[in-house]
C-alpha cells in the first residue's frame, strides 16, 4: 500500500493517533498470546473454547508408532492394486487356473476392510488381517483370504 493511503499519515498532529487518551495503546496489555486462560482471560476460554485445559484418556509409557501400525484397504479399491493390462486380461479371462494373487503387504497395506463391491471373479488375497465383511465377500466372489504374518 502506498505511503500516502495509509491511516496514520491522517493521524499526524493528533496526539494519541486514534488510540485514545484514557486506555493508551500499550505493546501487550493482556499478555503475549494464550496467557491468562486460567486467569484474568478465563470468561473467553471457558466460553468459547471448552474443554481446552485438563486430561483426557489414560497414559501409555513409552508407547511405539509401530506396534500401532494397520493402514487398511477397503474391497472397492483391490482391483485397482494390479495393473490395468493385467485386470482386463483376468477379469475377462474364463480360464479358472489363472487367477489375480494380491499381497498386500509390499504395497503397504496390512487390514483389508468391506467397503465397496468386488467382481464376481476369483482371487487371492494377502494380508495379515481382514474384517469379516471384507472376508465373507471374497469368499463369496469365489476368492480366497489368505493370513500372513
Amino acid at each position: 500500500m502506498p505511503t500516502h493511503l495509509s491511516k496514520t499519515r491522517k493521524h499526524r498532529g493528533h496526539v494519541s493517533a486514534g488510540h485514545g487518551r484514557v486506555g493508551k495503546h500499550r505493546k501487550h496489555p493482556g499478555g503475549r498470546g494464550l496467557a491468562g486462560g486460567q486467569h484474568h482471560h478465563r470468561t473467553n476460554m471457558d466460553k468459547y473454547h471448552p474443554g481446552y485445559f485438563g486430561k483426557v484418556g489414560m497414559r501409555y509409557f513409552h508407547k511405539q508408532g509401530n506396534h500401532f501400525w494397520k493402514p487398511v484397504l477397503n474391497l472397492e479399491k483391490l482391483w485397482s492394486l494390479i495393473p490395468a493390462e493385467k485386470r482386463e486380461a483376468y477379469l475377462s479371462s474364463t480360464n479358472p487356473d489363472v487367477i489375480p494373487v494380491i499381497d498386500l503387504l509390499p504395497l503397504g497395506y496390512s487390514k483389508v476392510l468391506g467397503k465397496g463391491r468386488i467382481p464376481k471373479v476369483p482371487l487371492v488375497v494377502r494380508a495379515r488381517w481382514f474384517s469379516k465383511e471384507a472376508e465373507r465377500k471374497i469368499t463369496e466372489a469365489g476368492g480366497v483370504v489368505e493370513l500372513v504374518a
